[in-house]
């Protein structure tokens, strides 16, 4: 075995945690090679990319995305013999990844599992397949760790990478307002439709429809939307130049602080809901799936609540705008109730502070690079 790990990431929000993770395993071991599949985040963390996340997975619940996807498991495969890798770290994206574990077991290379698929909430009976193809599990949410602890799996309950970004992250609303070309003078509204292009080509004209009329309802607020590094914005130009019509100001890789810089903020439910609610913004969550997607879902998913800071909370914290109710008059009607009751909104930041005390004294990218160290077996 070389000195060298393996991150795979499937989609926008594991890009970020594997880009947080490689800098950490860096820092701890400047020797190190990692190589991996991801994106722009990645490879600037100084990942040697060989396949990207946009193209390999972008599309991966179309049909027309199965060859690229054939082709990545190649490239990752041929990538096992090529590198020889002391640990793979998977991380969350199991219908790839188990299939990538299964190879890598063959080849007796030592599996990290980052970031548990959603057992939780669906297809409950993966956990004893996992199980079984990997060595070790690092899960990011508190009640993760006990779904695994049965079945003889080394599992640890890390904390939550998106905390390790915030902590590295300049903070004041103004400066951040003026670093993104904001004004810092005025309240900002920031709306995030999501980074799947099946999430942004539903939401997206939504999103627009609500500019509009909050630019009637609220008067003197600027708009942000952040898109992430990932996104193919080509497909969305007409939305995104009629957005831009209306003095939306539109940014790329820049999530995290349009968040910061935020008021209040709409999303579509995800990693950022968390972001919002770990940095105190107040924010209400909308999402649009295909009925027929949704119909199957409400079948499926055994959980109450889609937004983290509701399923942490176990109560609905944040109110969740789901298909039909999805609409322009209920999200001005929830930021109107936000913005003109306090207690409505102490009560909000009240439950942010009780999740953010959960993983407060846990780092979580630094935690899974003492991991990776110590199952290659490297002497620091």
């Amino acid at each position: 075995m070389s000195e060298t790990v393996m991150i795979v990431a499937g989609e926008t929000s594991g890009e970020l945690y594997g880009a947080l993770l490689a800098q950490a395993l860096k820092k701890k071991f400047p020797q190190v090679r990692v190589v991996g599949i991801g994106g722009e985040r990645m490879q600037a963390a100084g990942v040697e990319l060989i396949s990207g996340i946009a193209s390999a997975f972008g599309l991966a619940e179309a049909v027309s995305s199965l060859r690229t996807l054939k082709e990545t498991f190649r490239k990752a495969s041929d990538a096992f013999r090529k590198y020889r890798p002391s640990v793979l770290v998977l991380i969350d994206y199991p219908d790839f990844n188990l299939r990538l574990a299964a190879e890598a077991r063959m080849l007796r290379i030592p599996v990290l599992y980052y970031v548990s698929p959603q057992v939780w909430a669906w297809r409950r009976g993966r956990v004893k397949k996992i199980s079984r193809l990997v060595d070790r599990m690092a899960v990011i949410l508190p009640f993760e760790e006990a779904i695994y602890r049965d079945t003889g799996l080394e599992v640890e309950f890390v904390g939550h990478p998106v905390l390790d970004e915030i902590r590295g992250m300049k903070t004041g609303k103004h400066a951040l307002k003026a670093e993104l070309g904001l004004d810092p003078g005025l309240p900002l509204i920031s709306l995030l439709p999501g980074s799947r292009p099946q999430e942004l080509e539903r939401l997206l004209p939504l999103v627009l429809d609500i500019v509009r009329a909050c630019k009637g309802t609220f008067p003197g607020y600027q708009y942000c939307i952040p898109f992430a590094p990932n996104t193919d914005l080509v497909k969305h130009l007409s939305c995104i130049d009629m957005l831009k019509a209306e003095d939306v100001s539109v940014n790329k890789s820049a999530s995290l602080r349009t968040l910061a810089a935020s008021d209040y903020a709409v999303i579509a439910s995800g990693t950022a809901t968390l972001q919002a609610a770990l940095l105190g913004v107040p924010l209400v969550v909308m999402y649009k799936l295909f009925p027929l997607t949704f119909w199957l879902g409400k079948r499926i998913v055994k959980v109450k609540w889609v937004s983290l800071i509701n399923i942490l909370s176990d109560r609905e914290v944040v109110r969740e705008l789901l298909q039909k109710d999805a609409t322009v008059e209920n999200v001005l009607q929830e930021l109107h109730k936000i913005m003109n009751d306090a207690t409505y909104r102490d009560q909000m930041r009240k439950a942010y502070e009780d999740v953010r005390a959960v993983f407060a004294e846990r780092h979580a990218s630094e935690r899974v690079a003492d991991l990776i160290i110590a199952m290659a077996g490297w002497k620091r």
